[in-house]
Formats: structure tokens, sequence, C-alpha cells
């Protein structure tokens, strides 16, 4: 065993390792109680150190646990160009997480090994984390691994995730991508968002006011920061700023999809435009009360369709020939699906649920376009697709009206962060594409109608029972239930379901929606009915919703 790997295993002495649980790294990487996972910590910047030698390049290491509540935290690796951690990575790190503490060196031997890495090449990582209280020590444990593996790093202490993705490329492209500092995040979004909103003109329906519902997080810190770089182009309230209240606690977007209804601590008139973050600041949602007290949400769905027709209309008007898609998992609302290939000519793609899936699917367009529904998502534009746009963009032959187009759409690559899902850009996006249509947020809310849904959980004895294909939307096994649940959804106008195992717990998601909202509950019963007699469900067969 070489020196460092030794000193790997003594290092572990400081942060032993708990007996009887298992880590798994997933698409958020390591998520647990924060009080369990100094271990892994520790361990995982043993990982990151031999990541960087294996990729040449630095990574980077975010301390976070996204949306969950506060008393939790996580881990997750970012890979050179601000990817997430390539796949096959993953199990290198649940291999490394579950080693006991006199193993770590033959665990580090075995991914060396697998890799063909050069221990002796150098190392560099970027370490950031969110606003949890226990993001410091559990830096400090990550800190202590990068160390014993002689890597050199950055600590740039409190960051959004989007932003620390944004550094790892802009350094790794040699500032190709933009300036690798904080401040150069805010300058180069900011600019842009200026530069597309100078020649807007009066609006009659848009105003450029809203309300940011903060999460009680690290979007709320900067997007204080962002809004001095913004010139008051943009009149933005924080709310849920960290000054009092829980990090996740009855706010941020998660809360508002699931809940469907505004956070705690926010007064909105009606009509306002109301933005949710979540608490590391990578999903958005958008909301508003109408006239008459009705809350209405504005999801990962009507985003995507928001951005891809503005830029598939500059795309047109740009003269060049660029296919643009979005993206969807099985959970879309199936109107957004509709209105995009019906309405907008838009091809749709359906990827399986996770945004590394989604993201990787997005490549296969020149202008892809992904979101979750829950507010997780960003535009790709293909190496191909930039340089035809910029090029266009300094055209001097080309008609002005091409010319423009090509400008706008190179200002909005500059607006979107293309490494991953970013509340603030994402946020700006939007902001430019409503302004630049005069639209209020019942005008962008009217353009297609959600159909009604209904999301269930169903616990069995081993989830395993289940298995899908066709991006989730079909189930294989349990022999019968695919054709049980096709038989359902005939009897539903506009009709719809799918059931896929969760991937954390022994449970089945079961997804419907209808015509109406009575139908989606009661299809969304039936369907689980059948998982529950099909799927070894335990407990008490599931209720009709109108049971007592």
């Amino acid at each position: 065993m070489s020196d460092i790997l030794a000193e790997a295993v003594k290092g572990a002495a400081a942060h032993p390792r708990p007996e009887g649980i298992q880590f798994a790294y997933g698409t958020a990487g390591f998520r647990d109680k924060s009080t369990i996972l100094d271990p892994v910590l520790y361990r995982m910047g043993l990982l990151a150190a031999l990541r960087s030698k294996a990729k040449k390049a630095t990574v980077a290491v975010m301390i976070t646990a996204s949306h969950n509540p506060e008393p939790d935290n996580g881990v997750k690796l970012v890979d050179p160009m601000g990817e997430m951690l390539e796949e096959s990575w993953e199990e290198h790190a649940t291999d490394l997480a579950n080693a006991k503490d006199e193993d770590i060196g033959s665990a580090l031997q075995r991914i060396i090994d697998a890799v063909d890495i050069d221990i002796s090449l150098p190392s560099d990582v970027f370490v950031a984390r969110d606003t949890r209280p226990s993001g410091p020590p559990l830096t400090q444990a990550l800190l202590d691994g990068l160390k014993v593996m002689g890597s050199t790093f950055t600590d740039f202490g409190i960051l959004t995730t989007p932003q620390l993705h944004y550094l790892v490329r802009c350094h790794n492209s040699k500032g190709a991508y933009g300036e690798p500092t904080e401040e150069g995040y805010y300058k180069k979004l900011a600019q842009a968002f200026l530069k597309l909103r100078k020649d807007a003109g009066a609006k009659k329906k848009y105003e450029p006011v809203v309300i940011i519902d903060g999460a009680n997080g690290v979007g709320a810190l900067k997007t204080r920061k962002l809004q001095s770089h913004l010139h008051e182009s943009l009149r933005i309230t924080v709310c849920n700023d960290g000054s009092s209240g829980k990090l996740n606690e009855k706010c941020g977007a998660d809360f508002v999809k699931v809940q469907q209804k505004p956070p705690a601590g926010l007064e909105i008139q009606p009509g306002q435009r109301c933005v949710s973050f979540d608490g590391d600041a990578d999903r958005v949602v958008f909301f508003y009360v109408n006239k008459d007290g009705v809350f209405n949400l504005l999801d990962g769905d009507k985003i995507s369709t928001l951005i891809a027709g503005y830029l598939g209309e500059l795309v047109s008007a740009s003269g060049l020939q660029l296919n643009i898609g979005v993206v969807q998992t099985a959970y879309a609302n199936g109107s957004s699906t509709r209105y995009l290939e019906d309405v907008m000519k838009v091809p749709v793609s359906c990827a399986k649920t996770g945004v590394k899936h989604l993201h990787h699917k997005a490549l296969e367009f020149d202008v892809g376009v992904y979101f979750e529904a829950n507010g997780h998502g960003t535009v790709l534009f293909s190496d191909q697709a930039e340089q035809k746009i910029k090029a266009a963009s300094q055209d001097d032959s080309l008609e002005s009206s091409k010319r423009e187009a090509a400008t706008r759409l190179t200002l909005m690559m500059d607006l979107i962060n293309q490494t991953v899902g970013d509340a603030i850009s994402d946020f700006l996006v939007v902001e430019t594409i409503l302004s630049t249509r005069d639209w209020a947020a019942e005008d962008w809310n009217m353009q297609y109608r959600d159909l009604p849904s209904r999301l269930l959980k169903i616990k069995v004895k081993d989830r395993t029972a289940v298995q899908t294909t066709d991006a989730e939307r079909c189930a294989t096994a349990p022999a019968g239930l695919q054709e049980a649940i096709n038989k359902l959804v005939a009897k539903y106008q506009q009709g719809r379901s799918f059931v896929r195992p969760s991937g954390t717990e022994d449970v089945v998601r079961v997804f419907a929606e209808a015509d109406t909202q009575a139908n989606a509950d009661m299809l969304a019963h039936e369907v689980s009915v059948q998982v529950y007699q099909l799927a070894g469900g335990v407990g008490d067969q599931p209720q009709p919703p109108c049971a007592p």
C-alpha cells in the first residue's frame, strides 16, 4: 500500500464510520441526517482527489441537501465542465462510503486500478456549502480527506449549488465560459439581462416587480448580491431570507409545488408575480393568486414551454437551421406535452426521472430545453449551435432582423447557466421573456390549462417487484399490472397513469391525470389498488378518495 493510502486509513480514525448504516450515492449524491455524515464527507474528500487526478482537471464538491429539512445534509461531486459526477463513479462513491475504516486503503486501490489512475498526478478541488448549521464541520471533514491526499483546494464558503458548477466550468475552460469568481457570475448574468431589456419599450401588462421566497436559504443571500448589478431594472423583494425561520420549513419551491399554496412569510396582492427557490437555489417555480384568491402555480412544465417557445421564435427569426427540442419526464403534465407538440410544433422527448437523464437526452438537440415539473432545469446549446449563433450575430451581410435575433440568442446563452438547473439564472430568463412578450403571470398561465393530477405512494414488500420501460411510462413487471392500468385509463377522458418504484425506499409511486380532479383522484386510487394487489402491498389496502 502506498504512503498516501496508508495515511488515508490513518486519517479515518478521526472520522469513524458508524456501524449498521449503508450509504448510497444517487442523482443527488449522498443525503441523510447531518449527524451521521462526517465519515462520508471525509471519504468524499479522498474520492474527489482521485477524480481530479483521473480527469487531470479541477473538480468540485458541494455540501447541501437542497430542499430537504434543515437537520439533513448531503454531498455531491461535480465534474470539470460543471456536469454531475459521471454515473460509473457513483458506484465507487458508494463502495468507499461503506468501506470499513481499516479497509479504506484497499477500497481506494480498487478505484485506482479500475480507472487506471496515476496517483502521483496533482489534484485540485473547489468546495462550497449551503447555509445549514452542519455545513462548517462537514466541510472540515471533507478538507481533512483532501489534505490526506495532498490535494490543493479552494473553499468558497457559502454558494448556491449552480454557482459552484459555474465556477468549476469557468476555471477548466480557462475563462471561456466566464470569469471564475462569484462576482464574475453576477456580472455575466446581469450584463446579458440588462442588454436584453435595453430597448424593451413601454409595457401595458408586464410589471418589473417580483417577490422572491428564498426558502430561508442561500438563494436569498445571493439574490441580494445580484440586485446591485441589476440597476433598478427589476424591483425585487426577498422574503424568507434566513433572518428568521428554518431552511425549507413551510417555504421554498418544493413546499409550494407539493402543497399547491403560497409559502409562509409572504403577503401577496392579486396578480402579483412571485417566485420560490429551493434550499440550494437549483429549483425555481413561479406562482400568483388571482382576483378570486385562487392560487396558480407556474412550475417546470410552464417554464419549459415558455422558454422553448421564445427560443424557437428567435431561431426561426435568425434563419439558422437548428433543431430545438424539449425533454420531460413522465411526470410532466399531459397538457404541456400536447401544447408543445400540437401548438408550438416543438418535438418532445421523455427521459427517466432524474436530472442526469434529462441532461443527457437534451444533448441530442442543437438547443435542448429540459425541466422537471419541480422546477429544476436549464437549456443546453451544442457547440455547433453556439458557433453558428455567434457567427450570425457578427455577420454584417445578414439582414438586420436576422442579425438581431442571433444577437438576442447570444445574450440568452450568456443568461442561461448551461451546467445545471439554476434558480437565479432561470428566474432572470423567465423575466426577460415575460417582459419581451409584455405578459403578466396570468397571460403566461393562460397558454394552456394543466390537467388535474394526483400522486400517491403505495408501500410494498420489495420495490424491485415493479419494473418499467419506455422512460418509466410502462410497467413490465409484475405480470398483468400494465394491462390493468391500460384498462383503467381507458375509462377516463384524457386519462393517463403510470407507476414507478422509488429509488430509495420500498414504495411504488402512482401518478394519474384526467379531465377533472375527481377523475384523476379516482384513477390514481384504482391504479394504486392494482399495485397493492399485484406488487406485494403491505398494510391496509388503499381506500377510495371519498372514504371517510
